[in-house]
């Protein structure tokens, strides 16, 4: 296989990953980061940043929403992709007394079996793609309601005979205001150095950075969450009137408490919408919806995220051990 049919797939399973999320940048080996690393970030749109301190999916946005809540929880995701493609994502967190949260996390992605064929169109078997995240990090208190905290990822992308690896880096903070139900953070997620590229042209980081606030309103069991993301990248040309380049920078998610063990969740990106929408007047490209479930140890929450053509279905289980 000559390197010209890997690097149209590496755009074809690259711009996968990047739509479903609803996160841009440009297509590189490492896109498959953006993939919503639990039920909760897809039914928000990926608007988990500022959620604190009761989801451990949270961790791969922000470190610094690790905290003694999520002590000893276990986290285990699966999403069903598009065809043969599918991901699953694993955490598992653990307090370290004045050192703070530590946490670990294993993701991955799988392309499947595809067929290998010639220049000349003749098949010639198969070959597999996959990709693998192991994450590493921790959060520790600043003050009463602030936190910071950092991890490192050690990235890894194969297809067929080639390779390409990455060291990555997240940084952020965050405030939280228990009484006021408040939450905001903020955090530069995928900075670092690719080590090694699949082809001739070096790969980009997935470099993002974002800003996010919830808060919890005061008369009803609602909480909305309203992430800005992709910061580093405002002077980027555009097409299109200023709120609309706006509205491309947002994701906003609304969490529906039901009752204290049910919630419904909803989410919307403005950006996925007008890269999926195929026109209908019905058309729900961009949205998130699902749910969460919590009995007494155990937790589980779906997803469902709008393609227009078709979903994506994703679910999360949560036990503390």
């Amino acid at each position: 296989m000559r390197l010209r049919p890997v690097c149209a797939f590496i755009f074809l399973a690259g711009t996968l990953p990047l739509s479903a999320t609803a996160q841009p940048g440009p297509v590189t080996g490492f896109s498959f980061l953006r993939v919503a690393p639990s039920a909760r970030a897809a039914a928000l749109g990926g608007s988990l940043s500022s959620v604190c301190c009761e989801d451990l999916g949270a961790f791969f946005y922000n470190p610094a929403l690790l905290s003694t809540s999520v002590d000893q929880l276990l986290s285990v995701s699966y999403l069903n992709h598009l065809h043969d493609l599918s991901a699953g994502f694993a955490a598992y967190s653990r307090d370290i007394g004045t050192y703070g949260t530590a946490a670990a996390g294993l993701r991955f992605f799988s392309y499947g079996q595809l067929e290998r064929a010639d220049e000349a169109g003749n098949r010639t078997g198969t070959f597999s793609a996959s990709d693998i995240v192991l994450t590493l990090g921790g959060g520790r208190a600043y003050q009463d309601n602030v936190r910071y905290g950092a991890s490192i990822h050690l990235v890894y992308t194969g297809i067929d005979q080639y390779r390409a690896t990455a060291l990555l880096v997240d940084v952020g903070m965050a405030y939280h205001d228990s009484a006021r139900r408040l939450t905001a953070s903020a955090s530069i997620n995928g900075a670092g150095m690719v080590l090694r590229s699949l082809g001739s042209v070096a790969d980009e980081v997935p470099l993002d950075i974002r800003v996010s606030v919830a808060k919890g309103l005061r008369y009803v069991p609602l909480f909305v969450t309203l992430t800005a993301y992709n910061l580093h990248d405002l002077d980027a040309p555009f097409e299109g009137s200023t709120a609309d380049r706006i509205a491309q920078q947002m994701i906003v998610g609304l969490e529906f408490n039901v009752v204290a063990a049910f919630t419904l969740r909803a989410g919307y990106n403005h950006r996925q919408h007008q890269n999926l929408s195929s026109g209908s007047r019905l058309d729900i490209a961009g949205a998130g919806m699902g749910f969460g479930l919590r009995v007494r140890r155990f937790a589980l929450d779906y997803a469902y995220s709008s393609w227009s053509f078709a979903g994506l279905h994703q679910f999360t289980v949560s036990a503390r051990l």
